[in-house]
């Protein structure tokens, strides 16, 4: 399928653009605002359908958002018109249209244009009326809030909220973009009424959203990851991430150096424990205590161990030997005193989970010897 997508600068074309050339059976032609409208006649003559994504929302004078929304849809039409096909259209407008504006009511002008030219042509043409949209590669300092301060919060300068309370309706790029290619695959149409619906949409407001964003900044010092896995938090942390320059790539985190080896702590989650890593030289052995509640996972993936397991009540031991060569988690279970050897020739490193944060007022570590046979 051939598409036309017009607007192509724009943060929404430039995803919907990376993921069709990521699809086998799309060619892209764009048009952008360095282009000439007479170019369209001869850009639509042999598409099959067209992202009209082009339009104005920061003009310098009113008038230019006529010119540049409804304008420009109107030239596109009276082209996909001359050309004697019937070419479906899929147009991104703004619930601003419902808005007594002049930036709205270019957005209406122009849907009207759009259905008109469906009732002449026949042709299918899916208008979505977008609420803010977010995510990477959006400007900031421009129309979107989370824009600017995901920019601002990720490379430490100021915010400014007017309101806290303000809501925000907002739609995450790589959903418009999955609406997008449902709809030119054949494979959804989200439909309300007369309109397309992005099916994943988010309330919040300008103050939550500020914070949240700088709980994402705060967890590299804590160490603490906010619940990023679903939802608007892993959107909101995907767009976040992508304003960071690249000097900010990597940060450091706390190593704890001994005799022993050294002792690293990744990521803590709120509900879900913390990630570590330690290392032991030969002959080491590390542990030598037990857990009421606490459980833990080792993973060795480097070096050879003997973890050793004592029931604090029975006495009951039990010893298992792993190495990175074999990948496999070993579980602390509460109740056993345990430890673990590094009975190898090279250093040894080892992965650790456990499944709450390290509370040094209740930390729930017993020192208790494992004896070895």
């Amino acid at each position: 399928m051939k598409v036309l997508i017009t607007g192509a600068e724009g943060f929404i074309a430039q995803n919907l653009i990376v993921r069709l050339k990521e699809l086998a059976d799309f060619e892209v032609v764009t048009f952008s605002r360095l282009e000439s409208i007479e170019q369209l006649p001869l850009l639509v003559a042999d598409i099959d359908a067209i992202v009209h994504l082009a339009g104005v929302n920061r003009p310098p004078t009113p008038e230019e958002f006529i010119s540049g929304n409804t304008g420009l849809t109107e030239h596109l039409c009276n082209a996909l018109l001359s050309s004697n096909r019937t070419i479906p259209v899929i147009f991104s407008s703004s619930t601003q249209a419902a808005l007594d504006n002049v930036y709205g009511k270019s957005k209406l002008n122009a849907e009207l244009v759009l259905r008109a030219y469906a009732a002449k042509s026949g042709a299918a043409v899916y208008i979505y009326r977008l609420p803010n949209v977010f995510g990477k590669w959006s400007k900031p300092n421009y129309n979107s809030a989370v824009a600017t301060f995901c920019h601002n919060i990720a490379n430490g300068l100021p915010i400014q909220i007017n309101d806290a309370n303000a809501a925000l309706s907002l739609v995450y790029v790589d959903d418009v973009v999955d609406a997008f290619v449902g709809v030119l695959t054949n494979k959804q149409e989200f439909h309300t009424a007369e309109f397309c619906n992005v099916p994943v949409q988010y309330q919040t407001t300008v103050g939550q959203l500020a914070q949240q964003l700088q709980a994402f900044r705060d967890s590299r010092n804590t160490l603490i990851t906010e619940q990023v896995g679903t939802g608007l938090a892993r959107a909101l942390y995907s767009t976040y991430m992508s304003y960071l320059l690249p000097k900010a790539f990597a940060y450091q985190v706390p190593k704890f150096d001994d005799p022993r080896g050294v002792f690293v702590e990744m990521v803590k989650t709120k509900d879900s424990g913390q990630f570590s890593y330690f290392t032991a030289h030969p002959g080491i052995t590390r542990g030598g205590h037990y857990h009421h509640a606490k459980t833990e996972k080792f993973l060795v993936i480097k070096g050879q161990a003997r973890f050793g397991f004592r029931h604090i009540l029975t006495d009951e031991t039990f010893t298992l030997l792993t190495s990175g060569d074999l990948p496999t988690v070993v579980e602390t279970i509460p109740g056993w005193s345990h430890d673990i050897t590094n009975i190898g020739d090279d250093e040894m490193i080892v992965m650790l989970w456990a499944n709450e944060i390290f509370d040094r007022n209740r930390p729930d570590t017993i020192a208790s010897k494992v004896i070895h046979s």
